[in-house]
């Protein structure tokens, strides 16, 4: 089968930074899926690991990245029991394992949900890796409950990127809070009305925009861009007792003590601690993804794929990769194979 990877970690602008290569074609066992893919996303976990993966030595065999699938189920395993063969499915796919940059995949079908069907390869693609971090960062970390939560307020740094644009309608519309999302250029912040911010607020003048919109303090903060760029700022903006979620993860130590006074909750979001651990709860990442997928289907949520590549090519992902590096992003960019 074709597939894409590195065996250096090099800058995207580098003519081996991504390497076009035939390898075989892996068999399904045990609860695992074998997906013929149609479709792939690209996120900043994309790059960062192609970044770091292979800085110091040259792996053997080139890596494969890439998270993010739609595809169809072509063999399963022999313990798997949710999909059959012919299933058209979509997944964020699992840290620990060879990625979605290949004409096939294995993938353990507890992670895995089915495509929503009114949607076309590339808008579903746009979905799974944020969407689940999106819901879990509410659901799961803050445990937002819709009926008694409803009319709280949550702060979304970075509301335009690929996490925050599905955070942004899943805490509007599922979770019912009033939405404040960040964004700085005219583009960004259109694409944050669109999608049902009630508030956007310009970055670079967090505090005095909240003030003006009557949001000096909030009840949730969900950090999608920079944890210690934003961590003083986050502690005086955040409600007594509120809750900071963050998935960005910290270069240097930040002083958890200045949470102490106001009693605030701190968590992480990792998409891909149930997959690289094999919780016991792994299978919920199906579920929401099925949740996922009807809401998408009867239009509460919308796509937010903005930009679509033809063909698995080691151009397109060098483009994809250098767009998301730099910082300017809006939504999601899809790669249909």
């Amino acid at each position: 089968m074709k597939a894409i990877g590195f065996k250096t970690s090099l800058p995207i602008t580098e003519k081996e930074s991504f390497i076009a290569f035939e390898t075989d074609k892996p068999s399904a066992s045990g609860y695992d899926l074998l997906i013929k893919i149609a479709a792939v996303s690209v996120n900043p976990v994309d790059f960062k690991i192609r970044q770091n993966a292979a800085k110091d030595t040259a792996l053997d065999t080139p890596k494969i990245i890439g998270w993010d699938a739609v595809g169809t189920v072509e063999a399963v395993g022999d313990k798997t029991s949710r999909f059959k063969v012919g299933d058209q499915v979509y997944y964020a796919g699992d840290l620990t394992r060879s990625g979605s940059n290949a004409e096939y995949q294995l993938v353990d079908e507890r992670i895995v949900g089915k495509k929503p069907q009114k949607l076309s390869n590339a808008e579903s693609a746009a979905i799974p890796l944020t969407g689940l971090t999106a819901w879990e960062s509410l659901f799961d970390r803050i445990k937002v409950n819709p009926d008694t939560d409803r009319g709280k307020s949550v702060l979304i740094l970075a509301g335009a990127g690929g996490v925050g644009s599905i955070a942004i309608q899943i805490a509007k519309k599922i979770a019912g809070l009033t939405v404040i999302a960040t964004a700085s250029r005219s583009e960004t912040q259109d694409w944050c009305k669109k999608l049902g911010a009630d508030f956007v607020v310009n970055h670079y003048h967090l505090k005095d925009e909240l003030n003006k919109i009557g949001h000096r303090e909030v009840d949730y903060i969900l950090d999608f861009v920079d944890m210690n760029a934003y961590w003083e700022t986050m502690i005086d903006t955040i409600k007594p007792q509120g809750h900071i979620v963050s998935i960005t993860g910290s270069s240097d130590p930040v002083d958890l003590s200045l949470l102490k006074n106001k009693s605030v909750t701190f968590s992480f979001e990792f998409m891909y601690t149930r997959s690289m651990f094999t919780t016991d709860d792994m299978e919920r990442q199906h579920e929401i993804l099925n949740r996922i997928a009807d809401l998408l289907d009867d239009n509460t949520l919308l796509t937010t794929l903005n930009k679509t590549m033809q063909g698995l090519t080691v151009e397109n992902l060098k483009e994809a990769h250098a767009l998301q590096e730099s910082g300017k992003a809006i939504g999601k960019t899809v790669i249909e194979f």
